[in-house]
């Protein structure tokens, strides 16, 4: 599949969207490759199709502007889900600011300042001390993450009552980066400190329910969290009134049979200036950082052959840990994002090049099942995903199937097939979906 780069043109778009279709647009990529200034590498894990999907946009809206993203999905129709976000949320995000930009140059500042405190209840305090790109920004973000979730909830062909996605995406003008997050995906960057030392520097914060103010939050809610017994480390959200879905993070876009209960797709915001020392970002799903830390990832970039392998060979070692850390589990989907803040790839030969895009190819027809929106017909059943399962169960994801045919060839199968046992998963049950009366009904 390779990358699908035109660096001739700047890339233009409208300021809308209905979100069915997204044009093929320059400097942008979607799948395993590089670009001028990144590289990025997805590898589909043991639990069924690849629900992760990440994004590179050069030029976003203007020359010295890079939007990109890592989008993890969960629940039966979570890879839809996620490869939707990943497709329509940047149009969402340029809609936004535009619309934020056109309110700020009609109120004035004082009136824009008034408009984010009262759409996010910020105090006079908190919203005084940012500057105001900051502020346009930051409403941006609220706003476009806003309208993708409204969006996926009125989507005709997709159901995301108990499927959905991670998003961690970050926008670089400039020496400034504007991010939003939800979920568990994260966000580090590589940089050098006067010793000329690295460091590894993590700018967004994992949303897990067990963080006390998104506990706090959801338990107000009604929702409620714990842990399961075989799983005590992992804590999940739960209906009030039923043990479902055990939802392994706080916000999230779709999952709506929990909107009410206290999961939220209200991103995060951070805003960072960049400095000389700094790098590279890595944006990664949990599936690398379940086994990889913020040091290690710095390092395996930083000492990587080339910056075009860099998010490979990230992926490569997560793969490798998963085996050696939790030989029992099925290992997680892992996408890696490399930005590289100096703007430059390295110069390889066409011999270089073509091997890479080889292998590239090879891994997405071997590892990766090619993308399609047709969005199954049926409703998930209501059964559980139990995390102990014996090696004779057949290993399905949200009522797919998984075989042979998924890209693990049966040797390779043969030989996990013996250490299978715990699977580590997001959801852990697929709901049916409720009639419109049905949770008002149990409050």
């Amino acid at each position: 599949m390779g990358c699908c780069v035109s660096t001739s043109s700047r890339s233009t778009c409208s300021s809308g969207s209905n979100g069915d279709t997204l044009p093929s647009l320059p400097n942008r990529i979607v799948n395993n490759g590089k670009s001028r200034s990144s590289c990025i590498f997805t590898q589909q894990g043991r639990k069924g199709v690849n629900q992760d999907a990440m994004i590179v946009w050069e030029d976003f809206m203007s020359e010295d502007t890079i939007f990109c993203g890592v989008f993890d999905g969960h629940g039966p129709h979570g890879h839809l889900v996620a490869r939707k976000a990943r497709d329509v949320l940047p149009l969402k995000l340029l809609s936004s600011l535009h619309s934020c930009e056109s309110k700020r140059n009609r109120s004035g500042k004082a009136g824009f300042k008034e408009n984010i405190k009262l759409d996010n209840g910020e105090s006079d305090k908190d919203i005084s001390a940012q500057d105001e790109p900051n502020l346009i920004w930051r409403e941006a973000f609220l706003k476009a993450y806003h309208a993708m979730d409204k969006e996926l909830r009125s989507h005709r062909n997709l159901d995301c009552f108990c499927s959905g996605s991670t998003a961690v995406t970050i926008v670089k003008q400039g020496s400034n980066l504007f991010m939003g997050s939800i979920g568990d995906s994260r966000a580090i960057m590589g940089s050098k400190d006067s010793n000329d030392s690295m460091l590894a520097i993590q700018l967004t914060v994992d949303l897990k329910p067990d963080l006390p103010r998104e506990a706090e939050r959801i338990k107000r809610c009604k929702g409620r969290v714990f842990a399961l017994q075989d799983e005590p480390e992992v804590h999940r959200v739960w209906l009030p009134f039923d043990d479902a879905p055990g939802l392994a993070m706080a916000r999230a876009f779709g999952d709506f049979c929990l909107k009410e209960y206290g999961v939220i797709s209200i991103p995060e915001f951070y805003h960072q200036v960049l400095t000389d020392g700094d790098q590279f970002i890595v944006i990664a799903s949990d599936g690398v950082w379940d086994v990889l830390s913020n040091e290690e990832v710095v390092e395996i970039v930083s000492s990587a052959p080339t910056r075009s392998s860099a998010a490979r060979i990230v992926v490569a070692s997560a793969a490798r840990e998963w085996k050696l850390k939790y030989p029992t589990s099925k290992m997680d989907d892992c996408a890696v994002v490399c930005l590289f803040l100096d703007g430059k790839m390295d110069s390889e030969s066409d011999c270089d090049e073509q091997c890479f895009s080889s292998a590239t190819i090879q891994s997405n027809h071997s590892g990766n099942p090619v993308e399609s929106d047709d969005v199954q017909k049926s409703e998930p059943s209501l059964r559980r995903n139990y995390t102990v399962r014996t090696s004779e169960e057949n290993v399905t994801d949200g009522g797919l199937s998984v075989d042979a045919g998924d890209g693990i060839s049966s040797a390779e199968e043969q030989n996990w097939s013996g250490l299978e046992g715990v699977t580590r998963v997001n959801s852990l049950v697929q709901l049916p979906r409720f009639s419109e009366e049905r949770p008002n009904a149990l409050l």
